[in-house]
């Protein structure tokens, strides 16, 4: 039996990444279905997939898969075959390609068997996960954008939401999904009979959050099919305004994808117009924040002067 998991240190990985000139496309996918057996699953999964030179992040448990991964151009369709033939559950199932696929974005293949696909913080078997919202796409949302007696509701984590977002839409300030969850439901409790549309990255944040709404008694949910990278791949073939402003974070080494010329959000330090996130320089806090070129010279990529003195070892 084959090793089913990576044995190379990342370093060498990512030196290897940079020395191929093999073109890639990253996508992501998640399916909410039974998996009786998630070690045998994610197992199979990575066999195959590290074959077919596949990397990512791929989180498997009773309830699904939800996937981040990066494929080898020539690879893209045998590596569709496979997934789409795994289960069929899994066949035709939606995947969303990523807008800028320049910048690679994996280096090592990842696969790990969790409680939840995405951690809700929920009481088991309390949702029922078929019961969701009603799927819109990107004509029905610029629709919806334009009546303001509909609420956009952004599910995603407060820095995504700072440097690009649709207009007006209500952030929900958390940095994990269930801690948002409970919030949400506080938020809106007054407009349990509005019209309701929820929007993350890919779809599967608004998937389980929908169902939790209609749970606590909401009667108008929607949810954007596909999430933000779906909705702009539609308006871009249809010839529709894409009305996201700014950039999508995304987790893994693009950091983001650029949508619009807007600039939606400040450096942390100096207040300037800026929407790069960096990671600080000193490990032992690797604070996530926004930092313009000046002041990432200025504190030597640090969030302050304090993380600066750590690294200059003053």
């Amino acid at each position: 039996m084959p090793f089913l998991y990576n044995l190379i240190s990342n370093k060498e990985l990512k030196n290897r990444l940079s020395s191929q000139k093999d073109s890639r496309i990253t996508v992501s996918f998640y399916k909410y279905f039974n998996i009786s057996n998630p070690k045998i699953f994610r197992d199979q999964l990575y066999y195959n997939l590290n074959k077919l030179k596949v990397f990512g992040r791929i989180y498997v448990a009773h309830e699904g898969i939800n996937a981040q991964i990066s494929v080898p151009n020539s690879f893209y369709e045998e590596t569709k075959f496979f997934i789409y033939n795994l289960d069929f559950c899994l066949n035709n199932l939606h995947m969303n390609i990523a807008l800028d696929n320049e910048i690679k974005s994996f280096w090592v293949l990842r696969i790990k068997v969790r409680n939840r696909i995405i951690a809700d913080g929920l009481k088991e078997d309390i949702l029922n996960i078929s019961k969701v919202g009603t799927y819109i796409k990107a004509e029905t949302v610029n629709e919806m954008l334009d009546d303001s007696n509909i609420i956009f509701v952004d599910m995603r984590n407060h820095y995504e939401y700072e440097i690009g977002r649709f207009k007006n839409a209500i952030k929900i300030h958390s940095n994990t999904f269930r801690d948002q969850l409970p919030k949400v439901i506080d938020i809106l409790k007054d407009y349990k009979n509005k019209k309701i549309v929820l929007y993350c990255t890919g779809g599967i944040r608004c998937e389980k959050a929908s169902a939790w709404m209609i749970y606590n008694g909401f009667k108008n949910v929607y949810q954007i099919k596909g999430g933000i990278i779906e909705y702009i791949h539609q308006a871009r073939r249809q010839n529709l305004p894409i009305r996201f402003q700014g950039k999508i974070f995304v987790f893994d080494q693009r950091m983001c994808e650029k949508v619009s010329e807007e600039v939606l959000s400040f450096c942390y330090q100096c207040g300037k117009s800026c929407d790069t996130h960096v990671n600080c320089a000193n490990d032992k806090c690797h604070l996530l924040f926004i930092q313009c070129i000046n002041c990432n010279n200025k504190f030597n990529k640090c969030c302050s002067l304090f993380c600066q003195s750590k690294i200059l070892g003053n």
